[in-house]
């Protein structure tokens, strides 16, 4: 799962935007949640307004950097949660999706997201992004069951 990150931020995002990309994480989350609180990385440059990109100011930590180096940075953001205790459960081409078990049972849930500005040329100098959020909800609670059927006896 983390080689994905490094090979999909110099392809355009395809049919989903970040933003919903993010909200349909954890197998249908309902939107992102917080901002996270993560460090500066090396290489990384934090920028409030996510490139105004995707409506994710305010709603993401973000960092920037030239698209040549964000898949290194996105390796390191993922090491470094994983130090943390978090869990990388799913993912796709530029995001990743983590859990961490709660102490008093269910699931917390953070992603993080690479993009660019598709309306730009890629290319190695063009700013590439990592937006990082947490996602609403205990993440490991299941779908709420379907009431069962009423049973119906046999006619004789």
């Amino acid at each position: 799962m983390k080689t994905l990150l490094t090979a999909a931020v110099l392809a355009p995002v395809l049919g989903m935007t970040p933003v919903a990309a993010m909200a349909q994480a954890a197998g249908g989350a309902t939107g992102i949640g917080q901002p996270i609180e993560a460090p500066l990385l090396v290489g990384a440059v934090a920028d409030s307004t996510c490139g105004n990109l995707y409506d994710l100011a305010g709603k993401a930590f973000c960092v920037t950097a030239p698209l040549a180096s964000i898949g290194g940075i996105a390796e390191a953001y993922i090491a470094h949660f994983e130090g943390e205790g978090w869990i990388a459960a799913a993912g796709d081409d530029n995001r990743v999706v983590f859990i961490k078990r709660r102490e008093a049972g269910g699931c917390d849930g953070m992603q993080i997201q690479a993009f660019y500005d598709p309306d730009r040329p890629a290319g190695p100098q063009v700013p590439g992004y990592i937006a990082m959020a947490t996602i609403p909800g205990d993440v490991c609670a299941g779908a709420a069951a379907a009431p069962a059927a009423p049973v119906t006896p046999p006619v004789q």
